[in-house]
């Protein structure tokens, strides 16, 4: 699980950069998903080590909870489908998807997790 981690910290990092190059450079907002993406990151480099895996992979589906309520929060509200989607809406969208694709990951990671801990003891 933390090499998926780092993946999807990586995609978000692009989508996050290349939101801000197709923006034109103009807002730091563009690069919202990139925030996420680093801390994201963090916590998949700290679950490399056997001893910090747990609280590590806690920790980055708790960065995901926030970012895909936060993204999506903000991109729901904001769709007509009767204009074009703004860059913003996408870049939103994509990365809310993204974050509850990895949260529903995290979940069966740890549910299969705890089935080992079980057969184990």
């Amino acid at each position: 699980m933390p090499q998926i981690t780092l993946a999807f910290s990586v995609a978000l990092v692009v989508l996050g950069v290349g939101a801000w190059f197709a923006a034109g450079q103009s807002s730091i907002t563009a690069m919202i998903p990139a925030f996420f993406g680093l801390p994201l990151g963090v916590a998949g480099m700290l679950a490399l080590r056997e001893g910090w895996r747990k609280h590590a992979m806690h920790s980055a589906a708790a960065i995901a909870l926030l970012g895909a309520f936060g993204s999506l929060g903000r991109a729901l509200p904001g769709l007509d489908l009767s204009d074009p989607l703004r860059l913003a809406t996408v870049v939103q969208l994509v990365m809310g998807v993204s974050l509850i694709v990895f949260l529903v990951l995290c979940v069966c990671s740890f549910i299969e997790a705890r089935k080992l801990q079980r057969a184990a003891a």
